[in-house]
């Protein structure tokens, strides 16, 4: 997957099962925030859905699509990118798609 250190519509989010950073809509639950998550195909856990990296049998955290507002491939582990990005917090979902320019 290509790290280009950007968010990106989550229209374009691979649904593969790669890992990707998603920044989460604020709701009145909390603030927005980054997680880790990937593409999930139904089992006998829970139907498709993008499933935080950290959930296992019995704990599953899935994400309903409305509740992630963009992804980024996760950035390459070099000298000095090690913190995780900060929430998207752009204002308009047209800004992700360059149209905001």
């Amino acid at each position: 997957m290509e790290d280009t250190g950007r968010w990106q519509s989550m229209r374009s989010a691979p649904r593969d099962g790669s890992r990707i950073l998603v920044t989460i809509r604020p709701s009145e639950q909390g603030p927005g925030a980054v997680d880790l998550v990937y593409w999930s195909k139904g089992d006998r856990f829970g139907a498709d859905a993008w499933r935080a990296s950290d959930s296992a049998p019995g704990m599953i955290i899935e994400y309903a699509e409305p509740e992630l507002k963009c992804w980024m491939p996760i950035p390459a582990a070099e000298e000095g990118r090690l913190d995780r990005p900060p929430a998207w917090t752009g204002s308009s979902d047209d800004e992700l798609d360059g149209s905001g320019i």
